[in-house]
């Protein structure tokens, strides 16, 4: 679990969204949940991570963020002779930074519900 209570200090202010960006793009490695989203059953490489903040609100408790994390799938080759590519993958998260200790939990948020052909009345 990650700590991020210096982060709570700029909540209510105009600091609060990219800091909130920065720290989560400056999180250790293998931090965030992002093999959870993947797709093609590859690795996560998460040296190079975007993060975009959807949206945040307040709890008693805590405070919460959607967020949208861009990063790399490395995915091994197909047969002997291939060699392993990347593709560029996505996944949102919810973060829940407790009031009290600063901690931060992360979960996959389903995509599947923000499918934006099922949001938008596109073709199915």
């Amino acid at each position: 679990m990650a700590c991020l209570r210096g982060l709570l200090e700029s909540w209510g202010t105009r600091e609060f969204v990219p800091a909130l960006k920065r720290s989560i793009e400056a999180l250790a490695a293998g931090e965030l949940p992002l093999h959870k989203g993947l797709e093609q059953g590859g690795l996560v490489d998460d040296s190079d991570l975007a993060v975009t903040v959807i949206d945040t609100r307040e709890m008693d408790d805590a405070v919460q963020a959607r967020v949208g994390v861009f990063f790399t799938e490395i995915v091994g080759g197909c047969s002997c002779g291939d060699e392993p590519f990347s593709l560029p993958a996505y996944c949102m998260l919810q973060v829940t930074i407790e009031k009290q200790t600063g901690r931060a939990r992360f979960e996959l948020i389903d995509e599947s519900v923000h499918d934006i052909t099922r949001t938008y009345g596109g073709a199915k």
